[in-house]
């Protein structure tokens, strides 16, 4: 039904060795330019401070969501044999495009503007967009597919849980990416063992009982890399002088004071985002922006961006008790600083098995020696402790080194 190139695409790859490409659409989603942009994000946002090998983009974690889909949808018989090529290249396309909408700073962008990049992702996949018009040219319907299946509205449950579940692509390939780009190894695991021995079982996944140490080490992973990586405090005061800086500039904008770097404005100040300016908005262009910064005439702006880019980052403390941030207030307002931009807090949890929605097709199941499918705390004893002990939860707040 749909178009295969003449001869298979094979990108190099360190995590898979080779990402495949055999259908014509997928190399042509690949090649536009909406895709291409991605080159210019990168994936781990301000971890490249502490890590600083970090400096891999969200293109080549596209390719390797696209490419373990392809594994599970190819070379998984059961799964192969459950699906029509139509559903094995939807959800591909989904795999590959899951990311298409994410802004500079990897998730940090996102939380300073309040723009969704999954809405942004949508936008691209249904609008007026290069990538919608390769789909729509190759099927009526492939594009409004694609988007639910990256939305989790498909009716067929299983295309979502591939892409966006408890045990998806799109974890497992930037857990054992990101580990690889940081030069750690929390984030290791055994994928081919997880790929051979997943099944589907009504409508959901399952793992093979076979399969379960490799399960329990993958959620471990997810567990140390976001304390050890992407919790990492240095990492967090980066994005927290990164937020600071843009409340900095979008208050000025309120209040008058002229454009300093006008493609960042419409996301500052609310007004409706076009595609265009999402897409000539990557981090090349916001560093531009970030040095025009440094040279306003607005202190506090002037300075946030100087420690971005020299890297002249906030101490860290640990908040035990209201006091804790009141002493420090009185130090900051002290040394004549404004505790908006100074004084700056977050806090950071997760829990390594819990899922997205809590419907029961986003746990990870197990199909036992007897035939029957359980839940996998009914089946791990470590899993079992994860799910029920206390959420782990990290106060800090940032504040410039030169006060402490």
């Amino acid at each position: 039904m749909f178009e295969k190139l003449d001869e298979i695409k094979v990108f190099r790859d360190p995590i898979h060795s080779y990402v495949k490409v055999e259908y014509k659409i997928i190399w042509d989603c690949i090649n536009a330019r909406e895709l291409q942009r991605l080159r210019r994000i990168r994936q781990l946002g301000g971890a490249f401070v502490v890590y600083h090998t970090a400096e891999h983009s969200r293109f080549s974690h596209s390719l390797g969501v696209y490419e373990i889909v392809r594994q599970l949808v190819s070379e998984n018989r059961m799964i192969h044999d459950a699906l029509s090529e139509y559903d094995r290249l939807t959800v591909m396309l989904a795999g590959l495009l899951h990311d298409l909408g994410h802004g500079p700073y990897s998730h940090s962008f996102e939380a300073v503007t309040g723009v969704s990049h999954e809405e942004i992702t949508r936008r691209i996949i249904l609008e007026d967009s290069e990538i919608h018009r390769i789909l729509a040219a190759a099927s009526p319907g492939l594009a409004q597919d694609v988007a639910s299946v990256i939305d989790k509205t498909h009716p067929n449950k299983v295309l979502s849980q591939l892409v966006s579940g408890q045990l998806d692509a799109d974890r497992m390939d930037y857990l054992l990416r990101d580990a690889y780009n940081t030069g750690t190894t929390y984030g290791e695991f055994d994928i081919a063992r997880i790929l051979r021995t997943i099944q589907i079982h009504d409508d959901k996944f399952a793992v093979k009982e076979s399969g379960i140490h490799s399960v329990e080490d993958y959620i471990m992973a997810r567990y140390h890399m976001y304390w050890q990586v992407y919790y990492h405090p240095t990492a967090r005061s980066h994005e927290a002088i990164l937020h600071a800086m843009f409340r900095r500039y979008r208050e000025l904008l309120e209040n008058g004071h002229p454009s300093i770097f006008e493609p960042i404005d419409s996301f500052m100040t609310g007004k409706e985002i076009s595609l265009e300016d999402h897409y000539r908005l990557d981090e090349s262009c916001c560093n531009f922006g970030i040095g025009q910064f440094m040279n306003c005439d607005d202190p506090i702006l002037a300075d946030l961006a100087q420690r971005l880019v020299n890297r002249h980052l906030f101490e860290y403390r640990d908040v035990t008790s209201i006091e804790d941030v009141a002493y420090m207030q009185r130090k900051v307002e002290e040394a004549g600083l404004d505790p908006r931009y100074y004084l700056l807090q977050d806090t950071a949890s997760q829990q390594p098995y819990v899922p997205y929605h809590k419907n029961k097709e986003d746990f990870i199941y197990v199909l036992c020696p007897d035939k029957e499918v359980r839940e996998l705390s009914k089946c791990s004893v470590i899993v079992s402790a994860l799910l029920n002990a206390e959420d782990k939860k990290d106060y800090k707040m940032y504040y410039p080194k030169e006060l402490d």
